[in-house]
């Protein structure tokens, strides 16, 4: 019997085989608002969620710097162009950037150290609709919830049109938006802390802030759960 030698596999096939067996993450996005809200989604895009409608996106391995929120109040025409009261991305039903504040987050970034996806809340750029950023697979039990009355106990400072600001968009000064990488808790993020403890209430808050699960979780977003 004649035996053939076996080619070694490439670094290259390896990786792709890799990213193969990963497979992309999904983010079942529900409305139980008793409005209307346009979902966003960066990367993503958008689309308008009714009452108790489900919105799902994936996304692949690697992507990071990302965010889920709500817009409120939106008009757009038929080619997808408008505003919306909180949250818009320059006027695009479809966004293709981040929302204007105020808007409560959910952000993610997918299969990073240790093949962990790191999960947070933020409500660094305000709140504007209560929101719920959870895993659903069973390798991780992980519930992420900003459910306070922000909106009706919201300082004078930050108040807008339907919703709450941070302070960094209202002030813009390195004490609120932490710019040189230095800084600490103010009045207005312990406003927010003290009502969703587990959500990012300034740019330093990550010790209790950030979370992770295993690479090939999937996730729902609930806005007002």
């Amino acid at each position: 019997m004649k035996f053939v030698k076996a080619l070694p596999i490439s670094s290259a096939l390896l990786i792709i085989i890799s990213i193969t067996l990963t497979h992309a993450a999904k983010f079942d996005i529900t409305n139980n608002c008793p409005d209307t809200v346009w979902a966003a989604a960066v990367p993503g895009g958008g689309r308008q969620l009714d009452k108790g409608q489900t919105w799902t996106i994936t996304a692949e391995p690697g992507t990071k710097a990302a965010r889920i929120w709500a817009r409120t109040k939106c008009q757009f025409d038929a080619s997808g162009k408008g505003k919306c009261e909180t949250g818009d991305c320059n006027g695009l039903l479809e966004c293709q950037g981040y929302g204007a504040a105020p808007n409560t987050l959910a952000e993610y970034a997918l299969k990073q150290f240790n093949d962990m996806d790191f999960i947070d809340m933020s409500n660094i750029d305000g709140f504007n609709v209560p929101m719920e950023f959870s895993s659903v697979s069973p390798s991780c039990n992980r519930v992420i919830k900003c459910t306070a009355n922000i909106l009706g106990e919201c300082p004078n400072e930050l108040k807008v049109p339907g919703g709450c600001n941070g302070p960094c968009p209202v002030f813009k000064t390195d004490e609120y938006c932490c710019n040189s990488g230095n800084c600490g808790p103010t009045g207005f993020s312990k406003f927010f802390k003290d009502r969703c403890p587990d959500v990012y209430s300034y740019p330093k808050d990550d010790a209790t802030s950030t979370f992770t699960c295993p690479t090939g979780t999937d996730y729902k977003v609930v806005f007002c759960p």
